[in-house]
């Protein structure tokens, strides 16, 4: 069976994927598996123009989700090295299931991270969901590394004398959604920041990087930009060809009309830092 470049990504399922990646060979896996919610990512959600949504979301169906979680989480563990790390990002009506695989499959928990972000879905009869969960874990705790100066050293302070390094690893991210306004987009996506700060804190240039769900492209599109590796698997063809694009051009969004063109509020690769 050939082994995987780590400086590419595949159009196959990731359970297939996974199993020609060698044995403790990935640093950091980031992932957001699909929703097991039903998720009807439509080209209207979210008042989207509808030709600059691409679809074809692969849904996995709820009375699958455990199962389903178990295989993936348990091909990841096989593959993470005992020094790496992994952040599984889930809404809260699957959570149980991913806990119950964190624990099967033998990872150990290093932190459980809410992301806020700036806006939920209105509902009538129950509270606003405007957060999603993010689970770190690991192999090893003893041997895993985590660089909590990366991104600020002990002696940064903001205007009021607060350690910013402090805030900046409390368990609780306020980071903003991303709009693509007049740009090609898959319904849903990590925003950029969100994987920064996890890549600098959780690796170093040239390592490997694996998310087995890769959608847009945003993890790798990201590690790229920040010199690490990354090898990934998405099975819908369309978000495939989307995000094997902004790859082989460079780009970090693409616009809907011809020719493409670098969104000028955003850095070029190798200027991201």
């Amino acid at each position: 069976m050939a082994e995987l470049d780590f400086n590419q990504i595949y159009n196959e399922d990731c359970m297939e994927g996974m199993k020609r990646l060698p044995e403790c060979s990935v640093d950091l896996v980031i992932t957001d598996p699909p929703f097991g919610i039903e998720f009807k990512a439509r080209r209207t959600n979210y008042n989207r123009t509808q030709s600059r949504v691409i679809t074809g979301y692969n849904e996995i169906d709820a009375e699958d989700y455990a199962e389903f979680t178990l295989r993936w989480m348990g091909k990841a563990h096989r593959v993470l090295k005992d020094s790496g790390s992994m952040f599984v990002f889930s809404g809260w009506n699957n959570l149980k299931d991913v806990l119950s695989a964190i624990d099967h499959c033998g990872f150990h928990t290093v932190n459980h991270i809410i992301w806020k972000y700036q806006f939920g879905v209105a509902c009538r009869r129950r509270f606003v969901t405007s957060h999603y969960h993010c689970l770190f874990v690991c192999k090893n705790d003893k041997k895993r590394r985590f660089f909590n100066s990366a991104r600020f050293d002990k002696n940064a302070h903001d205007k009021n004398g607060g350690s910013l390094r402090y805030q900046d690893l409390e368990d609780v991210w306020h980071i903003k959604r991303e709009y693509w306004h007049g740009d090609q987009k898959t319904p849903t996506k990590l925003p950029r920041e969100l994987i920064e700060k996890i890549l600098l804190y959780s690796t170093e240039e040239g390592d490997v990087v694996l998310d087995p769900f890769l959608g847009s492209g945003q993890v790798a599109v990201v590690s790229k930009m920040l010199n690490r590796r990354c090898v990934g698997f998405e099975i819908v063809k369309e978000y495939f060809d989307f995000a094997k694009e902004r790859l082989d051009k460079d780009l970090y969004r693409l616009k809907d009309d011809s020719p493409k063109e670098f969104a000028e509020d955003l850095p070029l690769f190798g200027d991201a830092k």
